[in-house]
């Protein structure tokens, strides 16, 4: 049976016992700093590890990160709590409900912390069930409100196992943490160690990381390589999503290329300044003032905080017990995934005021207030899990994109998101091919567009076989790869293209009684010296004429040899059975033995002879012209072509 890794972290009030609940449980003792020994209480993050066994025998590697409950240090706190699959919430019998308890309490919710066990501590104290029942109530309507309680003494030793049993059964319940392909190690931890070199820590989600794989060090886009790997101590081949995770990164310096608060990711993501987002106020908040439209607050997501600038898009402030979307405006940038979680504190670090969920990051700072944006956004907020209306929202708000790179900052596997495209274009609710991903209107609009510029071209210039792709290029003004997909849908059906043109199945060329005309009158030209006809410059100086022209050489009636060299296709047969025959009855024969041979010049028999080189017809030898010995299936059709 697999063992399943997860994260664990404690939550409360400082003096509850968190720590040494942490080494009851494990024999790790948590506190590793000289700072937190003299002051006996939890100033950073400190990790442990625990192994379970689940009611069915399954088996259960638990990361611990213990973290601190002053509140001086919710900022660490925060960052010890961002990426967890149960929160350990310590309540001591003789304080009960604290201060810092409600708002980890409340940073758990916003960070989308739905399963917790609750341990009190100092069991042996007494009033257990008065204390149980105080603590129930101040769960009541909150995520958390089922959550067992535990009482716990780590004097006595009471009820460790229970909690035990307690974890280990929640943790059955999880699905074991998503491998979607896009690892993400949010760092905690950084220092060097002597013949060693940089050393990050931090818990790993999102895919795995593996030793000798290159990495990206964000938001710095810094390239590394990771030597080594451990989890808890031990040597590993490559970590999984909800291990706590060590790498050693030998190649990039402490403090100038990595620090707190960097994100280490297997492929070089863009980081985001503006993130649209729904950003929630807890209800215990009512009576705080509310959040005004353009304040300055910290916004924390995984181990990292940025100074932001939050502005509402549909209304002026938000109250506690509320929603709204909002656009956060950063002053620093950040590795942010659409259906992340974060937490607001207000600018004085001394609040936590509020939370949400990613809803886009890649946002754009002038639509923010825009009613199509809004109405993007509030149809993922009514579905947060939905993929198939993900990637529809995410077409419909860039208009088209690339499939490869549609929702590539999700939580969405590409898997997952490549179903969710065949459902959706299964449906007709969008369009795409290998390069493109367009929503259904806008690629009917596109092609509308495009086909009524065709049909214009066509009605305007009758004789021409098709519209020449570059010009509709020109008038469309669409991206090469959206272009050349259109080009293709086109000519599933209505249309076909002929080498640079394009042109509606339907369209025949035809000639104008004016350019009838001047067609006839290059015929005429032509014939009455079909072998050394007049130079094409001639029939360029009017434009009907020209037109013409390229009506009769797009028809096959004339051949172009150049610029100074047009025929009529009859004659340029016989001109080519000429060759055959002299060659055939006399052998090679140089270009002026095949000109007198045929009457005509050097302009046109130079020209006339290359052009049945290519063809295959003939090979050039020296200053001799002789015929190819083997005819390739290109020989036997270019002679089929010619009268």
């Amino acid at each position: 049976m697999n063992e399943k890794h997860f994260i664990l972290a404690t939550a409360g009030h400082v003096d509850h016992g968190k720590s040494a609940l942490v080494k009851a449980l494990t024999g790790t003792d948590p506190d590793r700093l000289p700072e937190e020994k003299a002051r006996q209480i939890t100033i950073d993050l400190g990790f442990a590890e625990l192994h379970l066994t689940g009611p069915d025998g399954e088996k259960l590697h638990v990361g611990i990160v213990d973290v601190p409950g002053h509140e001086d240090f919710v900022r660490n706190m925060i960052a010890g709590v961002g990426s967890i699959d149960l929160a350990l919430l310590v309540v001591a019998a003789d304080d009960g409900w604290m201060p810092q308890t409600e708002e980890h309490l409340q940073i758990l919710t916003y960070l989308g912390v739905r399963r917790a066990v609750i341990a009190v501590t100092k069991s042996d104290l007494g009033k257990i069930d008065n204390v149980t029942a105080k603590i129930r109530d101040q769960l009541h309507g909150t995520a958390l409100a089922e959550s067992p309680i535990v009482p716990t003494s780590v004097r006595t030793g009471d009820g460790i196992e229970n909690l035990k049993s307690a974890l280990a059964s929640e943790f059955a319940k999880l699905p074991a943490p998503r491998d979607i392909g896009k690892p993400r190690l949010f760092v905690d931890r950084v220092f060097s160690l002597h013949g060693i070199g940089t050393v990050v820590t931090g818990t790993l989600i999102g895919g795995k990381l593996r030793r000798g794989e290159n990495v990206v060090v964000q938001p710095k886009n810094r390239p590394a390589r990771i030597r080594s790997i451990q989890s808890h101590g031990r040597d590993l081949e490559f970590a999984a999503p909800g291990m706590r995770t060590a790498i050693n990164l030998p190649d990039v310096a402490v403090g100038t290329d990595i620090q707190r608060g960097d994100v280490i990711a297997a492929q070089p993501f863009e980081a985001s300044t503006t993130l649209d987002v729904l950003l929630t106020r807890s209800a215990r908040l009512q009576r705080v003032a509310p959040i005004r439209s353009g304040a300055s607050a910290y916004v924390h997501h995984g181990t990292i905080r940025a100074l932001t600038k939050i502005i509402f898009a549909e209304t002026d402030s938000l109250a506690g017990g509320a929603s709204a979307l909002a656009q956060l405006r950063l002053t620093a940038p950040l590795l942010a995934f659409v259906g992340d979680h974060f937490v607001v504190r207000d600018a004085s670090e001394q609040r936590t005021i509020a939370g949400g969920v990613v809803l886009d990051v890649d946002s754009q700072r002038e639509n923010c207030r825009s009613s199509t944006r809004s109405s993007l956004l509030s149809a993922r907020v009514a579905a947060p899990h939905d993929v198939d209306l993900f990637v529809k929202t995410e077409i419909a708000r860039a208009g088209a994109t690339e499939p490869s790179r549609l929702l590539e900052k999700s939580r969405f596997s590409a898997t997952e998101i490549a179903e969710a495209l065949q459902r959706l274009y299964g449906r007709s609710e969008i369009f795409i091919d290998s390069n493109i991903a367009a929503g259904a209107q806008v690629w009917r609009e596109l092609r509308g567009r495009a086909a009524e510029i065709i049909d214009t071209a066509h009605r305007s210039c009758p004789e021409r076989i098709g519209m020449e792709l570059s010009e509709l290029r020109a008038q469309l003004r669409e991206p090469p790869q959206m272009f050349d997909a259109l080009i293709v849908d086109l000519c599933r059906d209505e249309f076909v293209r002929t080498g640079s043109t394009i042109a509606r199945r339907s369209h025949r060329p035809s000639l104008s009684p004016e350019l009838e005309a001047a067609a006839e009158k290059i015929r005429t030209a032509l014939a009455k010296k079909p072998f050394d006809t007049p130079v094409p410059k001639e029939f360029t100086q009017d434009r009907h004429l020209q037109q013409a022209l390229r009506f009769l050489n797009e028809q096959g009636e004339i051949i172009e040899l150049g610029d100074d060299v047009v025929l009529l296709r009859e004659a340029a047969g016989q001109m080519q059975k000429a060759v055959i025959e002299f060659i055939s009855t006399r052998g090679a024969a140089t270009a002026s033995q095949l000109r007198q041979a045929i009457g005509t010049s050097r302009r046109v028999i130079i020209p006339f002879l290359e052009y049945l080189d290519r063809a295959g017809v003939t090979q050039r030898a020296g200053d001799l012209r002789q015929l190819r010995e083997k005819k390739s299936p290109t020989v036997a059709h270019h002679e089929n072509l010619l009268p």
